[in-house]
């Protein structure tokens, strides 16, 4: 479980799950600090501006975010644009488990119109419970993170 903050976005497409998974989060796990940075209404807005907010403030606090879009998929292209990032889609308990445990992936992003509920917060909760797996699975986030300090 992380100490650190965890944040939360979404557009308009993610909205209603976002605040569902952060109300879960309050809920289960109240002395987890969270930050929902928005949107907070069913208005439209561009994903990519939320991702990138989110993406820079995970970097800088060294913290973990969830990020919900119509499918989850431009939240994660976007925030995968930020060096230090490792976005994982997750739609179920596995992906979510997988997401951190092999990966090590500091931000999960999801669709909120295409994962249902209580898909989300089986993939939310294995996220936030799994620790990161080392051994072949350091060797291979290493060579992820050594893409963002060279231009290919």
């Amino acid at each position: 479980m992380p100490k650190e903050t965890l944040f939360f976005g979404a557009d308009h497409g993610g909205v209603i799950l976002k605040d569902r998974l952060v109300a879960w989060v309050k809920a289960q796990h109240p002395s987890l600090p969270v930050t929902d940075l928005g949107t907070h209404g069913p208005d439209s807005v561009d994903y990519p501006d939320i991702a990138l907010n989110l993406a820079m403030r995970v970097v800088a606090e060294n913290a973990c975010g969830v990020l919900v879009c119509g499918t989850g998929n431009g939240m994660a292209m976007t925030a995968n644009k930020v060096a230090g990032i490792r976005a994982a889609l997750a739609y179920n308990r596995f992906t979510g488990e997988m997401a951190k445990a092999h990966n090590h992936a500091n931000v999960l992003c999801m669709g909120g119109r295409t994962t249902a509920y209580e898909d989300a917060v089986a993939a939310l909760q294995a996220w936030l419970e799994t620790k990161a797996e080392g051994g072949r699975h350091n060797r291979r986030v290493a060579k992820i993170l050594e893409l963002d300090r060279k231009p290919l």
